[in-house]
């Protein structure tokens, strides 16, 4: 019996003493965080390294600078290389190299066309008193339009002539507005008068032995347009 109690005796004791130590090393471990929160961080650069250009080594920063800062990536990072960059520049450069063909090929502007699509009707008159023959010629002109916005077409001059001689002009302001890509038809009326040097032409068309009188005249057409972007006129 007497052995049985001195070997429970020393096992308490062995116990106890390995808590203390337990206790001591854990208390020597709190000292010691104690200790390296105390000491100041120093940064230790070699051959290989250089000192944090952020917090110049001291391993903080101000706390007013804190949204200053951004992350540090390395250049190497798979997020610094984009794939097809230049695939995507030159993609770009296409697209907008057409939007500028495309713009310029519907706003840029075209010829507006003037074709004589000929005489209607000639009204002929004569002034025995005067000798003198008056024509009223109604011709027709075609204005094509091979623009993408309306064309007004705002005056249209004409001039009749005979022997190198104006007998006689016309001039009509806001003529019509030709929508686009389209054409239309303008007629309009010129008076000439033709006496004075030339009344030879009133004894020549009188002549009752001769059933047609032909004679030869010249009628010259301007026409001016203005262009209508958008419902803006540009004079």
């Amino acid at each position: 019996m007497g052995s049985v109690s001195s070997q429970g005796a020393s096992a308490c004791s062995f116990s106890r003493q390995r808590r203390e130590e337990e206790e001591e090393d854990l208390l020597d471990s709190r000292h010691r965080e104690d200790d390296i929160a105390k000491f100041p961080y120093v940064e230790f650069t070699g051959q290989d390294s250089i000192t944090c250009p952020t917090c110049q080594g001291t391993g903080c920063l101000p706390t007013e600078q804190v949204n200053e800062f951004v992350a540090l990536i390395p250049y190497s990072d798979q997020r610094l290389q984009p794939q097809r960059t230049k695939l995507y520049v030159l993609l770009s450069v296409l697209l907008c190299l057409l939007v500028s063909g495309l713009v310029v090929f519907f706003l840029f502007p075209h010829s507006v066309l003037v074709d004589d699509d000929g005489i209607k009707v000639v009204r002929v008159w004569f002034d025995q008193k005067k000798s003198l023959v008056v024509l009223a010629i109604t011709t027709t002109l075609r204005i094509r339009n091979s623009n993408f916005y309306s064309v007004a077409v705002t005056s249209l001059a004409s001039q009749v002539q005979y022997m190198n001689t104006v007998v006689g002009t016309q001039k009509i302001n806001n003529v019509t507005r030709i929508q686009p890509l389209s054409d239309k038809l303008v007629n309009f009326t010129v008076k000439s008068e033709m006496g004075g040097p030339f009344s030879y032409v009133y004894f020549f068309c009188t002549l009752p032995k001769i059933r047609v009188h032909n004679i030869v005249i010249f009628m010259r057409y301007v026409v001016s347009d203005a262009l209508l972007y958008l419902g803006c006129s540009q004079w």
